[in-house]
């Protein structure tokens, strides 16, 4: 029987309201039969109907669009034994260009000067009346902040921190949210506009005012009555606005203080007044995933230190707010005080920087509940002042933007398995709206470089399509006049010099490609392609800048780069020389890549132009790089006085050119037996910095190194992956945060400023090999519409299993060693194929359904 497992739109299965005048239509198919394709597939919407057979973001073709209104989609498909299946979604449209009633407003009499510091929330009130029976009711907000609705005493919608981070000079987002349910004949709307993004401080430097001023509020709401008559209520003089609301302070670094006894009738209320902003974004209709409450995660233990504080251990380090059920009094103040890691029984701080990272609740009477709503924490554990436990229920809600988890790897060794929760739990923690660095210093960042080389293993776990989308969008509206892309996107009061850094600038190659290969949408190339080509040219100039040369011209000689960076026990300047290897590389992968999308473009001549320049690269690398035995030559980087250690070699300096194909020959046998050398004298640790580290399991194992490639992941002593599997519950920034003697690196010595992570995810790239090469799941076609099983067994490994649902389905793979006997169980959604290689090199091409063997 041909079911529809899964039919989208705009990438969301529900709840889609969208500014887009051809919204993209996905679906995916269930069959209880092998070998079934689709014959043919139609999609109606308002009058039009399409050809759907492509499965994959259908645009919508009919009549245009009209706003503020409801459509629903219908979706038939037949497979090529004539069985039909039938499915329908609901949609709305958004304002779709429909000028706002509402006028931003903000206090007008607040001035806000603080330095470092956010400002004060600002509460908006608005009291009106329905006199007559309300058929539909919708708002649409959006703030320079981030801002929460509440009406009639319930919250509006789901969302934390709306309208989310964008690059606000180019777009807002607004949010639509139905509140017919919550509207009654008399209402009171409260809206609280807290700094955010961008008001409040921000980056490591905590510049504040980046965007504004203050603070200010757009809104409007909808009303449709039953008798066919509608009203609009939109933000004017005629709103109220306080700094006296029951929010006292939010900010994403210092947390939230919060009373509870406020009386709002006693506050100090004034006429709002009109703000002119002084940018000019377009306001679009969300685009992207913003940010909901997720698990709810409950403490394992709680202990009274010696210092008198209750501290609650959740067992798991992730991001999110405490959720509290308390029994107080009037006035009692309490304080959550959060942090990743204790030192001799208490709350350590030190990693934290500057953030304060605490919540401060003052109570009512009697039994109340508390949990933030203007800010997150990156935490496992959490210190309580100001009650007793028996006065105290605490939970804690996950927060990360809405994303669905669509990967699962597990396997016999349970280290193993942890490390697949710890990269799942890193990326969550992180996929705050925008991908960021870390949830609890005073950074979180969307660092570029992190992003670019985990984008495989994220589109493995999980359904980031609009998720990344929206950030792609804030990398290509900020791309500099000369091609560069600044190291943080949005850059949002991070000012960088306009230099090219390898695999950070990079992200706008590397992340679109690794969407295409996983979600199939050739959109997403299409898009960036002018990015791409823009920043390859900024490279190639740079690169070459002031070279005189052949090989020269073509690797990277001068200026600043990352390089090889928080490779462990090398100071931070010694991870930027390696700059001149690791950036050459990029450029050399960069190119390769370029090939293969100029390709599926149809870009004849830029394809014959970057397979050409990949050629030079390599030989260029090569002959400055490496000696006739593979080995690498000792260099000095032209602008620094600092060596790269005794021998001139570290291990992602064979890495990269050997996962990159730029090596053959006797001079890649000599780099991989170079490379070998390296990771048996470092007793099979890992030596990578973030270049490096994504790829060594590859050149490893892909090049007849499988022992050494499983040793290395198996490795559970400081630095690898299986030590902080051992005692931790997420990816680190720093392969030896926490050292085997129970210290804490945070840097203060190496350049880096004490910056240390507990939640990072940029190493949890290693999942790319657990899926590929453990489980042998890996995408041939995009979207995985021919898909490759081939899995590597070894390390002592006795069984592992993936799976990955697909844009056409699930696709599994499970393999065991039992008695000397190899067995393999396989899943092939409809309308793919599989290929699937045994370990003796038996290859079997498969159509839809489940499928066993034994080798």
């Amino acid at each position: 029987m041909l079911t529809i497992d899964k039919f989208t739109v705009e990438s969301l299965s529900e709840d889609c309201v969208t500014d887009s005048p051809r919204p993209r239509f996905s679906y995916s198919l269930e069959s209880d039969r092998r070998n079934v394709t689709l014959s043919r597939a139609q999609i109606s919407v308002n009058g039009w109907t399409g050809d759907a057979e492509g499965q994959i973001a259908v645009p919508y073709g009919g009549a245009p669009l009209k706003p503020f209104t409801r459509y629903t989609a219908e979706l038939t498909a037949v497979d090529n034994a004539g069985e039909t299946a039938a499915a329908a979604l609901t949609f709305e449209t958004g304002r779709m260009g429909t000028a706002w009633a509402g006028k931003w407003i903000t206090d007008a009499a607040y001035r806000f000067t603080g330095k470092k510091d956010s400002p004060l929330p600002m509460t908006f009130r608005k009291r009106f009346g329905c006199g007559k029976k309300v058929a539909r009711a919708r708002i649409c907000a959006t703030a320079i902040g981030i801002y929460e609705l509440e009406l009639n005493g319930r919250k509006v919608g789901k969302d934390y921190f709306a309208p989310g981070l964008t690059s606000y000079e180019h777009t807002l987002q607004y949010q639509t949210y139905d509140v017919t349910e919550l509207l009654g004949g008399e209402n009171t709307l409260l809206a609280v506009v807290a700094g955010g993004w961008a008001v409040g401080a921000f980056t490591m430097n905590r510049v504040n005012r980046i965007t504004a001023p203050r603070q200010a509020l757009l809104a409007e709401l909808r009303i449709a009555y039953e008798d066919g008559t509608e009203e609009v209520f939109g933000t004017d003089e005629s709103w109220e606005v306080t700094e006296e609301g029951r929010y006292r302070y939010g900010d994403f670094y210092d947390g939230e203080v919060y009373d509870a006894a406020a009386d709002l009738e006693k506050a100090d209320w004034r006429q709002a007044g009109r703000e002119t902003v002084r940018i000019q974004p377009e306001l679009v209709a969300t685009y992207g995933n913003l940010v909901r409450a997720h698990e709810v995660m409950r403490p394992v233990s709680c202990v009274r230190g010696r210092s008198g504080m209750l501290i609650y251990d959740f067992g798991q380090n992730f991001a999110g707010v405490i959720s509290a059920k308390l029994r107080g009094k009037a006035g009692q103040v309490v304080k959550f005080q959060h942090t990743e890691l204790l030192m001799d029984g208490e709350l350590y701080l030190e990693p934290l920087r500057t953030a304060k990272v605490s919540a401060v609740y003052t109570c009512t009477d009697g039994e109340q509940e508390y949990s933030p709503r203007l800010t997150y924490m990156g935490f496992r554990y959490v210190g309580v002042t100001g009650i007793e436990a028996g006065d105290l229920e605490l939970s804690a809600l996950a927060l990360y933007s809405d994303i669905d988890g669509i990967g699962a790897f597990r396997c016999s060794n349970p280290l193993i398995n942890r490390l697949q929760e710890n990269i799942r739990w890193s990326a969550k923690s992180n996929f705050m709206d925008i991908p960021t660095d870390c949830p609890q210093r005073d950074e979180r960042m969307g660092w570029t470089g992190d992003i670019a080389l985990f984008a495989p293993t994220a589109c493995y776990n999980f359904d980031a399509r609009r998720f990344l989308e929206k950030w792609l969008r804030d990398v290509k509206a900020e791309q500099r006049p000369g091609g560069g892309i600044n190291v943080v996107i949005p850059e949002q009061g991070f000012r960088y010099p306009p230099a090219v850094v390898a695999y950070w600038g990079d992200c706008c190659v590397l992340v679109p490609w690794a969407m295409y290969c996983a979600y199939g949408d050739i959109e997403i190339l299409r898009s960036m392609y002018p990015v791409m080509k823009k920043y390859l040219k900024a490279v190639k100039f740079w690169a070459g800048f002031f070279c005189l040369g052949r090989t020269n011209r073509h690797t990277w000689r001068w200026f600043h780069q990352y390089g090889d960076w928080v490779a462990p026990d090398v100071s931070m300047w010694r991870c930027m020389n390696r700059g001149l290897w690791t950036a050459t590389a990029c450029w050399a992968h960069s190119c390769d890549l370029m090939t293969k999308i100029a390709r599926l473009l149809g870009e004849s001549g830029d394809e014959k132009y970057y397979a050409d320049l990949k050629k030079e690269i390599d030989r260029a690398y090569a002959k400055r790089f490496l000696d006739e035995s593979g080995k690498m030559k000792r260099q000095i980087h032209p602008m620094s006085r600092h060596a790269l250690g005794r021998e001139g070699e570290f291990q992602s300096g064979y890495v990269l050119p050997l996962a990159f194909g730029m090596l053959d020959g006797k001079l890649k046998e000599g780099a991989l037996e170079n490379l070998v050398r390296l990771v048996k004298e470092g007793g099979y640790h890992i030596r990578t910095g973030f270049p490096g580290t994504p790829f060594i399991l590859f050149a490893l194992c892909d090049n007849g190194r499988e022992e050494e490639a499983y040793r290395m992941l198996l490795t559970d002593t400081c630095p690898s992956w299986l030590y902080e599997a051992k005692v931790g519950t997420t990816i680190w920034e720093r392969w030896d945060a926490l050292r085997e003697d129970g210290t804490c690196n945070t840097g203060k010595d190496d350049g880096t400023n004490g910056m240390t992570s507990f939640n990072h995810y940029a190493s949890g790239a290693v999942g790319d090999f657990l899926y590929r090469r453990v489980a042998g799941i890996e995408s041939v076609e995009a979207g995985y519409r021919v898909f490759r099983v081939k899995p590597v067994p070894g390390g002592g490994l006795t069984w592992a299993e993936g799976s990955v649902e697909t844009p056409y389905g699930r696709a599994g793979a499970a393999w065991k060693m039992e008695d000397g006997a190899f067995s393999i169980e396989v899943e092939v959604p409809v309308n793919t194929t599989c290929e699937l290689v045994m370990p003796g090199g038996e290859t079997h091409t498969l159509g839809s359904g489940k499928y066993r063997f034994e080798a």
